[in-house]
């Protein structure tokens, strides 16, 4: 099976560009984790004629172009796919589709949107594209589907992983940490945030981002985050760099899991990197046991949307999950040994809610299908 495969976005994409009439497909994610080359997998499966074209390094990609894209597309014969790369490089492209898509009978042709900039996507999507289009997440890879590609062990991954074109330098280390920070984390902060977001100091934003990847999957107040930068601020411009972070699928903020919602808004967030390897930004070296706590989180807010973690005084549990299918405490236990006391009381608060262990041993097998992992715990 080739890699590509591995990854649900393919499939998933696949599947819905085989219906007679589908909605327009964006296909969002993080820079470096195979878009586009999934897309390309992806074309050379379907059983409709597809046609990929990409904006980039193009001399003139204004409305002309894209009209002209469109126009090939549809006289290639009804159900034919387009698929537009980098669409974000053209200008008013959110308008022009819209307009394009309002104008031509459904199924003529079905397009499939992507861009590297997915802040530039999203921002067009809402000014324009309400009720047109499904959104296709695409992630950073897990470790399942890293070991697809590249035989690395799970410390390794725990360490590194997330981006695969960085596999290939797992034996120099100061090599592969450099390219993870110029080559992707440098890129999305200058090309897809700073371009696009109002940040007054860019110095300041990216100090943000090394002291949230120095707290992995750990609580932090806001206000001894604000102490921590070496120019001055307040707790709301800290909040909108975690959004600008967020939106831009490198950080995911969790906030603490209660029954009242007024407490679950104002609590301190848990910051989860969306991948082991954003830590090697931070100065610190990776402690295993909260990598670990990292890798589960990120596979956690991948899977579901209903994602805290809970805290009461000197009480606290990893993660709670409330799904349709239950209500899931969550503790990561590395090897050390572990209280178990903040889960004892969160359920005795909550006596629906089902306790789940993770730990380096059966990690793999909740790395795999982690809703089929938790689904069994239900029955």
């Amino acid at each position: 099976m080739e890699a590509m495969e591995f990854l649900p976005f393919v499939t998933d994409l696949q599947r819905r560009l085989e219906e007679r009439a589908p909605l327009i497909q964006v296909v969002l994610g993080p820079r470096q984790v195979g878009k586009t080359t999934g897309i390309k997998h992806c074309q050379k499966k379907l059983k409709a004629g597809a046609v990929y074209v990409s904006a980039d390094d193009l001399p003139v990609h204004g409305r002309a172009w894209l009209i002209e894209q469109w126009q090939k597309a549809r006289v290639n014969g009804r159900g034919t796919v387009l698929i537009i790369d980098e669409i974000q490089k053209i200008g008013n492209w959110s308008e022009t589709i819209k307009l394009l898509w309002d104008e031509t009978r459904r199924g003529d042709v079905k397009v499939v949107l992507l861009g590297s900039s997915s802040l530039e996507l999203q921002k067009g999507l809402t000014e324009s594209l309400a009720g047109r289009y499904e959104a296709i997440q695409v992630h950073h890879w897990n470790f399942h589907e890293s070991r697809a590609i590249r035989k690395l062990t799970l410390e390794q991954y725990l360490e590194f992983g997330g981006y695969p074109g960085s596999y290939s330098l797992l034996k120099d280390e100061e090599r592969l940490r450099n390219y993870v920070l110029q080559s992707i984390i440098d890129r999305v902060i200058d090309k897809d945030i700073l371009s696009l977001a109002r940040v007054k100091s860019p110095a300041l934003f990216r100090q943000s981002f090394e002291i949230l990847c120095s707290y992995p999957a750990q609580e932090i107040s806001l206000t001894k985050l604000l102490g921590q930068l070496q120019e001055g601020g307040n707790v709301e411009l800290v909040k909108y760099y975690i959004t600008l972070f967020e939106g831009a699928f490198l950080v995911k903020a969790l906030r603490k899991y209660s029954t009242k919602p007024i407490k679950t808004r104002v609590s301190s967030p848990k910051i989860l990197p969306m991948c082991p390897a954003l830590t090697l930004i931070s100065a610190k070296p990776p402690e295993i046991g909260r990598q670990l706590e990292l890798a589960v989180g990120a596979l956690l807010a991948r899977n579901f949307r209903n994602l805290y973690y809970w805290r009461d005084g000197a009480h606290e549990v990893d993660f709670i999950v409330d799904d349709r299918s239950g209500l899931y405490a969550i503790e990561v236990k590395s090897g050390r040994r572990k209280s178990t006391r903040g889960l004892d009381e969160f359920l005795k608060r909550c006596p629906n809610g089902r306790p789940v262990f993770i730990d380096l041993e059966n990690f793999e097998l909740f790395d795999k299908d982690p809703k089929a992992f938790l689904s069994r715990l239900a029955r």
